[in-house]
């Protein structure tokens, strides 16, 4: 028989791991309050839905987008947020090839809380969709999948953002600094106009939650995405008749065929560097030297540094040319950066693994891009603050024309992950 003091340090054990058993299982037992908060709002972010879903918003339709704006910044003022507009700067605007003239306005909401930190939550609002074909999938619920333009990418994202707001405020939970909706409408077009804003505005919070889509297959965070570019190349030659004269022409196809191939194996597939040659065109007609001929690539990267390298090794190729008389113009468009994954979002990507298994939900937390960007790649190049990306409830057929939906059983426990979270962020729990 063991000897008293010789039992103490077993029995001193075994309440010691009776009492983290305990912890655990109060740490993973659902916050009550924010279930039932996060359940009274699963009607009205349907009906929010319904009513953004209703506007079409190309992201070239400014009427559209106006109404939209106007839309959100009554809904977050009927919340208690200081609201205004912010037209895009046109000094500050990247202007691409497709930029139109004229860009969408962003809306802002700040709600100030009693706390110190700063937390941003961003959508966009714009589709790719053409007016007028909102006729061919107005929003509809068919069982456990709302439908409608644009519901997935990413209004869903915008009404998340309203709802938890509102959520906050059922609960009045203010221990925030402040707590910041920014919904822009250029993100379809590579957000020329909003980049910039969106950038300083990660600079200046201590997180960032990003709503776009989740996967309906696969319940996920995303803590990276690929950078996205293209090149274009131009020639400049001089026409002559193919038959009579071709000496005194300047073929621009032939200079142009030897530029695309010598930049044939630019790729770096051991660091996720792509670059394809997708589009070329050359010539007016058979009988004529082609004065003019173009091309471009694809570019896809997953680290902001590879942008300089590529862009300076295309611009050093390009001055080998086969026929010096022509003129060749390189144009490099940045359209969106990578997102890198972090130490800091992988560590609230793994709180919100934590938050989501209260109720009952398994998240996958994916820290390796998939091929597309978004804003979260914007927000984050000048922060060391945790960025983390879809949010969003689960969705799927976005950019389709007749199968856009999202999951309706997926709002409350996302609504309760992304509320908690911004809780615990706040409270300074989170990372």
């Amino acid at each position: 028989m063991k000897s008293l003091s010789s039992r103490l340090p077993i029995a001193a054990a075994l309440a010691a791991a009776a009492l983290f058993c305990a912890q655990a299982f109060a740490q993973a037992a659902p916050d009550a309050a924010v279930q039932r908060a996060a359940a009274t709002q699963k009607q009205p972010l349907l009906d929010s839905l319904k009513e953004l879903v209703s506007i079409e918003t190309g992201s070239r339709d400014l009427e559209g987008l106006t109404r939209a704006t106007e839309l959100v910044a009554n809904k977050l003022r009927a919340l208690g947020a200081q609201v205004d507009f912010i037209e895009p700067a046109e000094a500050s605007t990247y202007r691409m090839a497709d930029t139109p003239e004229k860009i969408g306005r962003m809306v802002r909401g700040t709600f100030k809380g009693t706390g110190a930190k700063k937390i941003l939550l961003i959508a966009h609002m714009d589709t790719v969709y053409l007016k007028g074909m909102l006729e061919k999938q107005p929003f509809r619920v068919d069982g456990n999948r709302a439908y409608g333009l644009g519901i997935a990418d990413d209004k869903q994202g915008v009404a998340m953002v309203l709802h938890i707001a509102s959520l906050l405020k059922s609960l009045d939970f203010r221990e925030y600094g402040t707590l910041t909706v920014l919904v822009n409408a250029d993100e379809e077009i590579s957000s020329p106009g909003s980049r910039n804003f969106i950038t300083q505005a990660g600079s200046e919070h201590d997180a960032v939650l990003s709503f776009e889509a989740s996967r309906v297959d696969n319940d996920k965070l995303s803590l990276a995405t690929s950078g996205i570019a293209s090149v274009e190349l131009k020639v400049e030659g001089r026409a002559s008749h193919a038959g009579n004269a071709p000496e005194r022409g300047i073929n621009a196809l032939y200079e142009l065929s030897h530029q695309v191939l010598q930049m044939r194996d630019l790729s770096e597939p051991q660091v996720g560097l792509k670059m394809n040659w997708t589009i070329a065109q050359a010539g007016t007609n058979r009988n004529v030297i082609p004065a003019h001929a173009t091309a471009q690539a694809d570019v896809r990267v997953l680290r902001v540094a590879d942008y300089d390298r590529i862009e300076a090794t295309i611009r050093e190729r390009a001055k080998k040319q086969l026929i010096p008389e022509s003129k060749v113009i390189v144009s490099f468009e940045r359209r969106r950066p990578p997102l890198e994954a972090t130490d800091a979002s992988r560590k609230l990507g793994a709180h919100a693994q934590q938050v989501y298994a209260e109720v009952g939900r398994k998240l996958v937390v994916d820290d390796q891009p998939e091929g597309g960007g978004t804003d979260a790649a914007f927000a984050a190049l000048k922060t060391r603050a945790p960025v983390v990306e879809r949010f969003g409830l689960p969705g799927f057929g976005a950019h389709s024309a007749e199968s856009e939906y999202v999951l309706v059983d997926a709002i409350e426990p996302r609504l309760y992950m992304a509320a908690r979270v911004i809780m615990d962020v706040a409270r300074g729990k989170a990372f």
